[in-house]
């Protein structure tokens, strides 16, 4: 039954508009499965060290941003040209990001909890344009929406919460790293399960 209906999804992806899209995807799906490891020994990494300041966060928050850039690079050079574009939007936005941490580092909670709020935001609204968009293409697309929803309540959480502790900005910024990691290997492994059904 599963292959049936992989296999009914490989066909409406290459007769569709998303033929494009997915046939280098494909080919390419444990990038996103080595990037989706990467990211849960990020958070791994987050929540297991103890950050005390908030210079450290936001420094922490900085790498992961610019880490989140160069990973929608990565998936912009294997992309169609109308997804390549969001993509390489979707790195600016990161990179953008991640320099204001940078430069910024021991601002504010406020300045912090802002920041990581936008970010989330972002990527939320993102990771669910893509959900419906590739909803009738891949039966686990309810699984990005689910992380997107996650990421979009965390952000807005994120953004109504500034006077919260470190500990508080340790976990959003954990929780961003989670989500992306687990949306990537879900991603990777339907993308493969999709190119191999032909």
């Amino acid at each position: 039954m599963t292959n049936s209906i992989l296999r009914d999804a490989k066909e409406r992806v290459e007769d569709g508009p998303l033929g494009r899209f997915l046939a280098p995807v494909t080919d390419n799906w444990w990038l996103l499965l080595i990037t989706g490891v990467a990211w849960l020994l990020v958070s791994i990494v987050i929540f297991r060290f103890d950050y005390t300041t908030v210079a450290a966060v936001s420094v922490l928050f900085g790498i992961i941003a610019l880490g989140a850039a160069a990973n929608e690079v990565l998936l912009a050079t294997v992309s169609s040209k109308g997804w390549r574009v969001a993509y390489l939007v979707m790195a600016g936005l990161s990179f953008v990001v991640g320099i204001v941490s940078f430069i910024h580092p021991g601002d504010t909670f406020v300045a912090l909890a802002a920041l990581v709020s936008f970010y989330l935001v972002f990527r939320g609204s993102f990771d669910l344009i893509m959900a419906f968009s590739l909803s009738r293409y891949l039966p686990g697309w309810w699984l990005l929406v689910i992380t997107a929803i996650a990421e979009l309540l965390i952000g807005f959480w994120a953004a109504g919460s500034w006077n919260n502790s470190v500990v508080v900005l340790v976990a959003w910024v954990g929780a961003a790293a989670l989500t992306r990691g687990i949306t990537e290997i879900v991603g990777a492994f339907q993308l493969r399960d999709v190119g191999r059904t032909a």
